[in-house]
């Protein structure tokens, strides 16, 4: 096979080998393509064919064979991976839990190998895919698990937001809420509250710099913030929580209603909850009414 068909080959591949995955999965289970994503892997690391791993194909002819692995030799590893960590998101939207875990283990797998021999250039991928491992597990009830998978996307964050804080502090606060909401479900509430704490202010930091592009997640994190607390029996600082997101959320509503009038209500509920467990009855009800006024306003037709 001449080097103008192995380039044909290798970019026909490199785009439609999620289509094909995905063709293959639609008839059948994922399950299926693995074997292929497996000799993938261990082919991707050689360097010569000759140290290619031997593989069974229905053709006798030994051409066909040396063929076929140049090409899979050519196929680029760290696109392979964006994909199969595309699918995965796709299988669990489908409902098909056991496969988008399987998918999104793959893609880990690839990742890790490609961030063992550089670092600078694949660890914030690695630290990606090991955040939406620790969710799918977390999705089949794995906790421990998802737990690990998190802790170790939140060690890579936290070191690539040491050395380029404007890059990643925001993945970073990300993983620290999902850090936090694993804690919680293992009941390891104190934990649960530091991390969505350091969550809140790398946020903070990052909103008071750009406000249009952060209040939004601010807010959400002020609103978890405040039920952390809450569990914890710290009733007056779950309450300023709650208070500080739901002046983040009339500011967006204020801008823009139709995507944040349902968020400004879920916060004037939490507000009213958190204002009658301070036996603040008169205030509470003023909470609860505003809310029930933005959402009969969102279920008028326009």
């Amino acid at each position: 096979m001449n080097q103008p068909v192995l380039l044909e080959l290798k970019g026909f591949l490199s785009s439609k080998l999620l289509l094909w995955t995905e063709f293959q999965t639609s008839t059948s289970r994922f399950q299926t393509c693995l074997p292929v994503g497996k000799f993938l892997l261990a082919v991707s690391v050689c360097e010569t064919i000759d140290s290619m791993p031997s593989v069974e194909f229905s053709s006798k002819n030994s051409g066909d064979h040396v063929a076929v692995q140049s090409v899979v030799n050519l196929i680029n590893r760290s696109d392979f991976s964006s994909k199969l960590s595309a699918l995965s998101a796709r299988l669990r939207f489908m409902n098909r839990l056991e496969e988008a875990l399987s998918a999104i283990e793959q893609a880990v797998e690839l990742y890790r190998s490609s961030a063992s021999e550089r670092p600078a250039a694949f660890n914030s991928y690695l630290a990606m895919s090991l955040s939406n491992l620790s969710l799918r597990l977390s999705d089949l009830g794995r906790r421990e698990q998802a737990l690990s998978a998190i802790e170790q996307a939140v060690e890579l964050y936290r070191s690539l937001a040491s050395e380029r804080p404007a890059a990643f502090n925001s993945d970073l606060a990300g993983s620290l809420s999902n850090l936090s909401a694993h804690l919680s479900n293992l009941g390891r509430r104190e934990e649960a509250l530091s991390a969505i704490e350091q969550a809140v202010e790398l946020y903070r930091s990052s909103a008071s710099e750009r406000p249009a592009a952060f209040n939004c997640d601010l807010a959400r994190l002020l609103n978890n913030l405040s039920a952390h607390l809450s569990n914890l029996g710290r009733r007056e600082e779950a309450l300023s929580a709650i208070e500080q997101a739901v002046e983040l959320y009339r500011s967006l509503a204020s801008e823009r209603s139709t995507v944040f009038n349902s968020d400004l209500a879920s916060s004037l509920s939490n507000l009213s909850n958190h204002l009658s467990d301070l036996e603040c009855c008169e205030e509470a009800l003023t909470a609860t009414n505003q809310a029930a006024e933005l959402i009969n306003i969102s279920q008028v037709p326009h």
